[in-house]
């Protein structure tokens, strides 16, 4: 497997993963809440933030697959980076809101960890081709 078949497929898990986050908050809130990490979750109208979290984290996943069908491997680097927030900040959320450390540690800050290196990976990929990946120079003399 080349690094760039790797990068494709850590940049498709993240957005596989978000996606399925946000199908799951959106089909079965009260099923998928609790892994979340934060107990007790809402009940009555503010179960409406499950809605709310679905449709974000839906959107989020789509904009990884849309640059990763456009071949926008660099814009698809910057946004995994700017997405790694995501998991970060629910990793805050766990721990200033009763959950257990196992839990900001295991689900958040792992999740963090693989946005961070599908990150890292998409925006240094060009800097790893080696001289055989590179196009040959152009045996042509220079016009003068």
């Amino acid at each position: 497997m080349t690094r760039r078949h790797l990068t494709t497929a850590l940049a498709a898990l993240t957005g596989a993963a978000v996606l399925f986050f946000g199908l799951n908050f959106l089909l079965n809130p009260g099923g998928s809440a609790p892994g979340f990490g934060i107990d007790p979750w809402p009940q009555g109208n503010a179960s409406g933030y499950y809605i709310v979290k679905g449709v974000r984290d839906i959107a989020v996943g789509s904009t990884t697959f849309l640059l990763l069908a456009l071949g926008q491997r660099r814009a698809l680097g910057w946004v995994v980076l700017i997405n790694a927030v995501i998991p970060l900040g629910d990793a805050f959320a766990v721990a200033t809101h009763g959950g257990t450390l196992a839990t900001v540690l295991g689900v958040h800050v792992f999740a963090a960890l693989l946005v961070l290196l599908a990150a890292v990976m998409l925006l240094t990929e060009d800097r790893t081709r080696t001289a055989e990946q590179a196009p040959p120079a152009d045996p042509r003399p220079a016009a003068g």
